[in-house]
């Protein structure tokens, strides 16, 4: 193979990349306008799910948040050990607490959207921001930061959801380096006014939104989704706000062996197919020119003539991708994993390589 070839190559994947992480750049130098603080009643909504000792820990936590006027209501999803038991304990201790409590029927069985669905309509307040069973607060201000997005007629807000940190963890790095790309990536095509997901661990919505696309119905019989497939449906560079400020984000105790990473994440990623097509298009296209950009790399080594065209794109790359993708993780408090992105970039890559090849054989059937 001639070098020319070769180069010309790995330049067009180099090139698609750079255009990219230019605009991934969003998130990382964005700049804060959050001036006013929302002090509109809000509704916190928890979907429980055998979370008995969770639950433990987090109501606590957002029991002691400084938001003026809030209600939270706490679901239990047909749960098998004492997660109603300690709802109950907690109703009895403050009347900001609501109960829901689910019973599987046959038409939704184990589906986390009706649980949702029976919550939301619980609510009394038109706002409201949702937070997962096993994730904590980052501060005491979360619950007001995240409902100053409300402001200026907004009716989305995509916050940030992050996981514990554990030293010397190959895993934890790359559940929270995939965690923090995923995050740069969905916050700046919304700040750049093509919002296409969020993430359920730290999200909010007006129940007015909600109603106006039907709630989950037209996604209801898919696993998952109830986060991203419902942003993707119902937000527009209108009616869609980001928050980054580190008050805002939550944090989650992340999985610890592989194998429980892997399923959770064979559930995520199987709700990308439905994405609208030009979000599909464009995320397929930034993960193919990923792909292609090794590849050509790899042939562009072994046969080129002069290696040293090659070392200089792949120098190049990689120069904007450490400093686009370390921006964004040093705004989501992750800075210890940026020497090691490389490594994690190519994990990353042909892990989801994996995921969606064991998906199309047999795709995952219960949330949890």
């Amino acid at each position: 193979m001639e070098i020319g070839i070769a180069f010309i190559v790995l330049a067009g994947f180099v090139l698609v990349n750079i255009l990219y992480y230019f605009f991934l750049a969003r998130v990382g130098f964005y700049k804060s306008s959050l001036n006013n603080i929302s002090q509109d009643s809000v509704s916190v909504i928890v979907c429980s799910k055998n979370e008995q000792e969770n639950l433990k820990t987090l109501v606590p936590l957002l029991l002691q948040q400084t938001h003026p006027n809030f209600e939270i209501i706490l679901i239990n999803d047909a749960s098998i050990d004492d997660t109603l038991e300690v709802i109950e304990h907690f109703q009895d201790l403050d009347a900001r607490i609501k109960k829901v409590d689910v019973v599987n029927n046959e038409s939704f069985w184990g589906n986390k959207k009706y649980a949702l669905t029976l919550g939301i309509k619980k609510a009394i307040n038109e706002n409201l921001i949702f937070i997962d069973a096993d994730c904590k607060p980052a501060s005491n201000n979360w619950l007001k930061t995240m409902a100053s997005g409300f402001t200026n007629h907004k009716s989305i807000v995509l916050g940030y959801g992050g996981y514990e940190k554990k030293k010397f963890s190959i895993l934890n790095a790359l559940i929270r380096y995939e965690t923090g790309i995923t995050a740069i990536q969905y916050m700046s095509y919304a700040l750049h006014g093509n919002p296409y997901m969020g993430v359920g661990r730290n999200l909010a919505y007006t129940s007015k939104q909600f109603y106006d696309v039907s709630g989950f119905i037209d996604h209801m019989k898919v696993l998952g989704g109830d986060d991203d497939l419902f942003v993707n449906q119902a937000a527009t560079k209108d009616n869609t706000s980001v928050i980054i400020e580190p008050d805002a984000f939550t944090v989650s105790t992340p999985k610890n062996t592989w194998t429980k990473w892997w399923t959770q994440k064979r559930r995520h990623i199987n709700t990308a197919s439905h994405y609208k097509g030009k979000h599909k298009y464009l995320l397929g296209l930034y993960f193919l020119s990923q792909i292609g950009f090794f590849i050509a790399s790899i042939v562009g080594f072994i046969f080129g003539i002069n290696w040293l065209y090659i070392l200089g794109l792949v120098i190049l790359r990689y120069a904007i991708v450490w400093l686009v993708v370390g921006k964004g993780l040093s705004r989501f408090r992750e800075s210890d994993i940026i020497p090691f992105i490389p490594f994690l970039e190519i994990l990353l890559v042909f892990t989801q390589l994996g995921l969606f090849f064991t998906n199309v054989g047999k795709p995952p059937k219960r949330w949890k």
